[in-house]
């Protein structure tokens, strides 16, 4: 009676079930019969829903008659066949939908949580590059073997020679897929190829061998002397498969390269070079290779097309990326690229987003963060007409984006020669600059801040500069960048409001020099804005290189209006050496103001 539930029927249903189990149906018609007698009663008696659950009950009884047979029919449109019409497999998968969730539950109940942080390793390659795609799948591959390389070197530090042996084999079979794919997909590879692709997998299966021998050595001498092999071993394993992985993304660029130089197809064109730009976007190695295989050269032979015009900021943004490494700046040297880009710059013909990519391209080639850019002896040749038209670009860009961009590779340029600061003094670049800055169209970023501020600290050495800065009421605005806070909290844009404080700090030391600056500071309460952000690390984000700044501009400020300053603070922050005073306001942990 379990089947029929808890006392969901009444008397008279038991008793006909009670007469169903003692009866023997011999044959559908008979078993059709009785069923549909039931479902009238029950119908009658208890209703539509009633109806069904004791349908349910009663079809769970007769699949365990003796002698009980199935009727196989076609349930109409919309209809749910009744569960004594269809055979086993169909209940099952019927009753599977409500029993699916409850299923997975188990599952999980009963799975172990690891405690290893590399066991999710088994997932990564859950979703594989699609087929035809040789150049996805040597990333992803490339990837991953090169995860289980750098695991295997932490487990092998920690002599976990169970893990080691388990990751080892893991890391063959991702070799192993890895060379069998992308000889399915590519071209015949080279003589060097297969002989780099032999010497992988043999080092693999070495490191698979020696690594379980480890596993049944209990001497704690031996293992030490064969932990050294298998370092050795995993060494010269992971140049083999950077060496083969480098020779196949070569051979992969080489091809993209010779599609940009053959198509005379302008979405040929366009989809070749988005695959280029992808490329760069996955680090300095590949940007490496494609210079070297003549990618610059291509892209530049696109911006000295006028009929690929469209195509000129996707190029340009793809040269800014390959820029990043040395070799691109050689070979845009080459080229002649940095007149090509004065070319687009000066020519108003071109629409504002490619100008602006040409100016990411000069901002890139500037930079002072890379070493090798300050010897780009071409540039110095354009450099007037490029900073011109970057001022240009400034005073007209219809978003922040673009402005950034010009900005920035104005700011960049200031640090390249000196020569710059002395030409943006001709052009007003202050007025526009400054004027900018109460545009938030295009000024509403702390980067974008960063940028002008750069470009008024490295003018600020001109004597000429201090009068042009009070006469477009410089100094206010220098004063409100000394207060610059992050919205968002992020540590990109955090540390770009400590570099807007500490560069604006560093501008206003500067132009104090004139006296009327000095004197339009200390009007402004300078001064103390500055003893906030000496005494309370939590103003300046306890950034020293904002303290160091804020201390320099206080004292060359207290050396024109010392009585603008409090004896404390005069004690403090003015009379004592600068180390000293650095000393005592980077140790204080609450503000003093």
């Amino acid at each position: 009676m379990k089947l029929l539930g808890r006392g969901s029927l009444d008397c008279r249903n038991i008793l006909l079930r009670e007469e169903l189990r003692r009866r023997e149906i011999g044959s559908p018609e008979k078993e059709h019969k009785l069923s549909k007698a039931i479902q009238e009663h029950v119908w009658q008696r208890k209703g539509p829903d009633r109806c069904r659950q004791a349908l349910l009950r009663i079809g769970v009884n007769m699949m365990a008659l003796p002698g009980g047979c199935h009727l196989d029919s076609i349930p109409l449109p919309g209809q749910r066949p009744h569960l004594m019409q269809v055979d086993s497999v169909q209940r099952w998968m019927e009753d599977l939908k409500l029993m699916t969730e409850c299923e997975c539950m188990c599952v999980l109940q009963a799975k172990p949580i690891s405690l290893e942080e590399d066991a999710q390793g088994d997932l990564i390659l859950a979703g594989g590059p699609g087929p035809g795609d040789p150049l996805q799948l040597l990333l992803k591959r490339g990837w991953v073997i090169s995860t289980e390389l750098r695991r295997i070197g932490q487990k092998l530090a920690q002599d976990r020679w169970a893990r080691v042996h388990s990751m080892s084999v893991r890391l063959t079979c991702h070799a192993r897929s890895m060379v069998s794919e992308y000889s399915a997909v590519s071209r015949n590879s080279s003589q060097e190829m297969s002989q780099i692709e032999k010497l992988l997998m043999e080092k693999c299966s070495e490191l698979s061998a020696v690594t379980e021998r480890c596993l049944q050595v209990e001497n704690e001498h031996v293992l030490k002397s064969m932990k050294a092999c298998v370092s050795e071993t995993l060494s010269t394993l992971g140049e083999h498969f950077g060496q083969l992985l480098e020779l196949a993304l070569t051979r992969e660029v080489q091809a993209l390269v010779r599609k940009i130089d053959a198509s005379d197809n302008i979405y040929t064109t366009e989809s070749t070079t988005g695959n280029l730009f992808s490329l760069t976007q996955e680090g300095a190695p590949l940007c490496r290779i494609i210079a070297k295989e003549g990618g610059v050269v291509a892209l530049f032979k696109i911006c000295r097309q006028d009929t690929l015009r469209c195509l000129y900021p996707q190029a340009l943004r793809t040269l800014a990326s390959i820029c990043c490494v040395e070799e691109g700046v050689h070979q845009l040297e080459k080229v002649d690229g940095v007149l090509c880009l004065a070319d687009i710059l000066t020519d108003d013909s071109h629409s504002e987003a490619t100008r602006a990519e040409a100016a990411a391209v000069v901002a890139q080639v500037t930079s002072p963060h890379l070493p090798f850019t300050q010897h780009l002896s071409s540039f110095l040749e354009s450099m007037e007409e490029i900073v011109t038209a970057l001022v240009k670009l400034c005073q007209e860009a219809s978003s922040g984006e673009v402005f950034l961009l010009a900005s920035a590779a104005l700011a960049n340029i200031t640090f390249f020669d000196t020569m710059a600061c002395e030409m943006l003094l001709q052009l007003n670049a202050i007025r526009v600059l400054l004027e900018a800055c109460s545009d938030k169209q295009r000024v509403d970023t702390p980067y974008t801040r960063d940028q002008i501020v750069t470009i008024l600290a490295n003018m600020s050495v001109l004597e000429q500069c201090a009068s042009d800065i009070i006469q477009e009421n410089g100094v206010q605005l220098i004063m409100g960048m000394l207060s610059e806070k992050p919205r968002s909290g992020t540590p990109a844009e955090v540390a770009a409001c400590e570099r807007v404080q500490q560069k604006a700090a560093v501008t206003l030391a500067r132009l104090s020099r004139d006296p009327d600056v000095a004197r339009e500071a200390v009007r402004l309460s300078c001064m103390s804005r500055l003893i906030e952000l000496c005494r309370s690390p939590s103003e300046r984000n306890s950034s020293d290189a904002v303290l160091v700044a804020c201390l320099a501009a206080l004292r060359r400020l207290a050396g024109v209006c010392p009585e603008g300053l409090q004896d404390s603070d005069f004690q403090q922050l003015v009379q004592p050496r600068l180390v000293d005073s650095f000393l005592l306001c980077s140790n204080m942990e609450e503000s003093f103001v």
